[in-house]
């Protein structure tokens, strides 16, 4: 993904972002502010932690994924990448709470994958 197209999508997660906010789900925002901090710090702290959290859950999921050949435990591991890195965002940002803690992080990481996905796909056509 290019620079510029990382720059489109900044304000659009945020919304996703205030979306997953008017969830039942435990995610607060104080506005869009903090949406778009946290949308940028989820960013940023993906490109710096993925491959090290990958690492560390790298022995893991070759064991209960057969090598990746189980799919749904890829993809287990993938969203609990995620939901940690949903969390330290939320850590680091001010304005940007998890009311029920870890169940929100990993709900709110659910929700928020799923609707960007969903949205920037609509937006940006096939990414």
């Amino acid at each position: 993904m290019t620079g510029f197209n990382w720059l489109l999508q900044w304000p659009i997660r945020a919304l996703v972002l205030l979306l997953i906010a008017s969830l039942p789900l435990g995610v607060e925002f104080e506005g869009f502010g903090a949406a778009l901090l946290s949308a940028g710090a989820i960013g940023l702290l993906g490109s710096l932690l993925t491959l090290p959290l990958k690492a560390l859950f790298l022995l893991p999921w070759a064991v209960t994924s057969l090598g990746g050949l189980i799919q749904p435990i890829s993809l287990l591991f993938n969203w609990l990448i995620t939901a940690i890195l949903f969390g330290l965002a939320a850590g680091f940002v001010d304005g940007f709470r998890l009311k029920n803690g870890v169940f929100s992080a990993i709900l709110g990481s659910l929700a928020y994958s799923i609707i960007s996905m969903v949205v920037l796909s609509l937006v940006f056509g096939a990414i």
